[in-house]
């Protein structure tokens, strides 16, 4: 299954939250989610009370759509969570947590997951030094992330330097914003993971 290219919001709506797709769109009155957060469709909600299995899948595909997994990544990823020490649906988290693309929207590099996507696949992004052009590459604890030297001469990259991220950076990240680099101190614990969902939900899901 390919990238979704329809419109973003729709996503948000179906989720019935915000998962903040559109960058700083998401925080203002603009949002269509803070107007509207039916499901999208003429039909309107449904009045039927959700199966088990539907809340599951809910819940996955919320956790998939909010940091931009492919099926097929998502699943691999559980698979991982599910072999590694430790609580499953935290290790899975943190496997999410630790993707290049949402390491570059956390320092405040892009605005949106998708965006920093972008940057990272176009080349503007480097890890450890050395540019990366993959937004799934994971980075572990130590690694350091920030802007490619052939790409801070770029006018969107010079109007961040000296700025630190507009919605705060996580603890278990380190940010210096003179020379637009950010650092993994170590995986974020779950309490330091915003994702608006309930892990063991998708556990069950796969577990089934």
């Amino acid at each position: 299954m390919g990238r979704y290219h329809e419109a973003v919001c729709r996503l948000c709506r179906r989720e019935g939250m915000k998962l903040y797709l559109k960058g700083e769109k998401c925080y203002t009155d603009k949002c269509p989610v803070a107007k509207d957060s039916s499901p999208p469709g003429m039909h309107g909600p449904s009045r039927r009370k959700p199966s088990d299995f539907a809340v599951r899948l809910r819940e996955k595909q919320r956790l998939r759509r909010h940091y931009g997994a492919y099926e097929a990544q998502f699943k691999r990823y559980f698979q991982m969570a599910a072999r590694a020490k430790g609580v499953t649906g935290t290790r899975l988290l943190q496997l999410l947590e630790l993707r290049l693309d949402n390491l570059v929207y956390r320092l405040g590099l892009g605005s949106s997951r998708k965006e920093a996507r972008q940057l990272v696949a176009h080349g503007h992004i480097a890890v450890d030094g050395r540019r990366v052009t993959v937004p799934s590459f994971s980075v572990r604890a130590g690694g350091t992330v920030g802007v490619a030297e052939g790409s801070k001469a770029l006018p969107r990259f010079k109007a961040l330097v000296g700025n630190a991220p507009g919605r705060g950076l996580p603890g278990w990240l380190e940010y210096t914003p003179e020379t637009l680099t950010g650092r993994v101190l170590t995986p974020p614990a779950r309490e330091d993971i915003d994702a608006p969902v309930h892990e063991q939900l998708i556990v069950e899901y796969y577990s089934r």
